[in-house]
């Protein structure tokens, strides 16, 4: 079993539950990892053959342009995805993290983190 990450992806998008955050949206950071066998990848040197991390980069820059009230609701959408669609991904751990949440406090962050093993 072998592991790939993607560390930082840096997208803006409008998700929140209150209206503004809809209309001026907000500086997100998701990280994905991926769990899956890499054998006949290591072997054979094709991409055919592995995870395509960019493949899994168009699938989180893909569900973030979709307005959601919940992060929550966003990892859901981006594991279902990847899970469908890739399959040599036995198990998903995606972060999703809102940059400077608007919750009346100096809080650099909030992060909502989801896993799921086929």
């Amino acid at each position: 079993m072998g592991i790939i990450r993607l560390n930082n992806i840096r997208v803006f998008a409008f998700h929140g539950c209150m209206e503004e955050e809809a209309k001026i949206g907000s500086d997100y950071r998701v990280d994905v990892m991926a769990k899956g066998t890499f054998r006949d990848a290591a072997t054979s040197d094709n991409l055919i053959d592995a995870i395509d991390y960019v493949h899994l980069n168009q699938i989180v820059k893909e569900e973030m342009a979709i307005r959601s009230n919940l992060l929550e609701h966003v990892c859901e959408r981006i594991i279902k995805r990847v899970l469908r669609e890739i399959e040599m991904v036995k198990e998903i751990n995606v972060a999703v993290s809102k940059i400077n949440p608007p919750i009346g406090g100096d809080v650099e962050s909030v992060t909502v983190e989801m896993q799921e093993v086929r």
